[in-house]
């Protein structure tokens, strides 16, 4: 008998986790909640023909097989497009990574000298044992240039000091740029080399892109893991994960649009979902410590105004960060700079404003005329548009975007792994929310493939935990141990 897969979430580690198992033999089932649209947090917006990425998201992976998958996938529809993104601060672009001569420049020489000794300072005499953001990126870069490019931003993302926020967060999104690389990256030509493993991907200048936005990629997963006999469910929420001891089996409670119920028996279940919405519908209950861990494990929202605007090329960035403690809005996508036909008339822009929030709150409650006004108003601020500009515009509101990672957050995730493993044999948690770990696109697929080797195998051939174990960033770390051989390990092509 064909081995029986649930799969909970139809984002990047869903999908990658239902396509391989698929076309393996294996009998899936993709339950997503969303009743619309596949891909999760890469899924693409269409808006009177205008096309935006929910949160930006570079098709670049240090793994060779991430990138041949996405080949697979998407064969003819695949842009390679050039890498920008600026900080704006004061008024002024700086670019990032640093160009040394350029922020001397915006800087003047009077601020870099400070910010320079700082660096040197923090290089003499380090924090010892950093175990907040605040400490660690200070080591890395001095504390003037911690307050002036991290701080403000940062604390805009988590809505929380930066003292609240843990080491690992600096460490798995920016380790292996420093200022010292930054520096060298400006200053000296780089040998070229194919092996993207020593690529630290902050610096690179290229990535691949789907024409028509990242749904497109997530749109094909769906469509081949039908065409190989699974199944992908929109509109269905998982309510409740039940597990029968006898059998062996869970049973998959799903909510349907017509306020129904369905259920779905399998030998394992791969989640994507929130470890705190999984517990609180697991079955058996999960032990007191168990649920309190879970329920401890906190999220940041966002909501993206997309205002389509008269062109006026105020900026060609994929997107920039908004280093400006007088307006509310984190970042801004440029969406034709991602891929032109997202703007359907080269007359128009299409800009992505971000606010970080948390659900319910002010921001995330505002009525959508609001929004527009406000984020209308703080693009005109920035100087980024002009009055009458803007001619059109969204709001999507995108909950449990980032997993928080608190003081706590360590502690609660091993807890709740140790009881997955001696309780509830069969549950696999993938992808960014269904590990609590900041996972990018490529990394969640990664911990996608691992899981279905294993499944494939019958035993736990690589653990799915250690990728990103050592903290390591998409655009900032290499991808070491296991992770490298995803290209090359024979997998099991029978599930039985």
């Amino acid at each position: 008998m064909n081995a029986r897969v649930v799969v909970i979430g139809a984002g990047p580690a869903g999908l990658t986790a239902s396509y391989l198992l698929s076309r393996r033999g294996a009998s899936v089932t993709v339950l997503e909640a969303d009743p619309v649209r596949v891909g999760g947090l890469s899924r693409t917006v269409d808006y009177r023909g205008f096309h935006f990425d929910i949160g930006g998201h570079r098709f670049f992976s240090k793994s060779k097989a991430v990138e041949d998958l996405w080949t697979e996938l998407l064969p003819h529809d695949l842009l390679v497009r050039p890498r920008s993104s600026r900080i704006l601060y004061r008024g002024k672009f700086y670019s990032y990574p640093l160009k040394a001569l350029e922020a001397f420049w915006n800087l003047g020489p009077l601020e870099s000298a400070l910010c320079l000794a700082s660096y040197l300072k923090a290089k003499a005499a380090p924090i010892e044992n950093p175990v907040n953001f605040e400490d660690w990126v200070s080591n890395h870069f001095g504390e003037r240039l911690y307050r002036i490019f991290f701080k403000t931003y940062t604390e805009k993302v988590w809505g929380m000091s930066c003292r609240e926020i843990s080491a690992d967060w600096a460490a798995q999104r920016i380790k292996g740029l420093s200022l010292a690389s930054a520096l060298r990256h400006a200053l000296l030509p780089r040998p070229k080399t194919a092996d993207r493993t020593k690529v630290i991907k902050t610096l690179i200048d290229s990535f691949r892109y789907p024409r028509k936005g990242p749904g497109m990629m997530w749109d094909a997963a769906a469509s081949k893991t039908r065409e190989a006999g699974g199944r992908v469910l929109l509109g269905r929420r998982a309510v409740g994960l039940a597990r029968d001891p006898a059998k062996g089996t869970w049973t998959v409670d799903a909510a349907t649009p017509e306020g129904g119920r369905e259920s779905f028996e399998a030998e394992h279940v791969i989640s994507s979902a929130p470890i705190r919405e999984v517990f609180a519908a697991i079955a058996p209950e999960p032990s007191a410590e168990g649920a309190r861990a879970a329920a401890a494990l906190r999220y940041r929202d966002f909501v993206t105004v997309a205002l389509i605007l008269k062109a006026r090329d105020r900026f060609d960035d994929n997107w920039i960060y908004i280093h400006d403690e007088s307006v509310k809005v984190g970042r801004i996508q440029n969406f034709k700079s991602w891929s032109p036909e997202m703007v359907p008339d080269p007359a128009l822009a299409c800009y992505g404003l971000e606010y970080f929030c948390f659900e319910g709150d002010g921001l995330w409650a505002a009525p959508d005329a609001e929004l527009l006004v406000l984020a209308t108003r703080e693009l005109i601020s920035l100087g980024l548009a002009s009055p009458g500009d803007a001619v059109d515009g969204c709001v999507v509101r995108q909950s449990k975007a980032y997993p928080v990672y608190d003081d706590a957050y360590q502690a609660n995730v091993s807890i709740v792994r140790r009881e997955i493993e001696a309780r509830y044999p069969g549950l696999h948690l993938v992808g960014r929310n269904g590990m609590h770990k900041y996972n990018n696109q490529d990394h969640a697929m990664m911990t996608a493939m691992i899981t279905v080797e294993n499944i494939l195998a019958g035993r736990t051939v690589r653990d799915p935990w250690r990728v990103n174990q050592d903290a390591l960033y998409h655009e900032a770390g290499a991808v070491g141990g296991d992770d490298e051989e995803l290209g090359t390990r024979a997998v099991p092509t029978r599930v039985t």
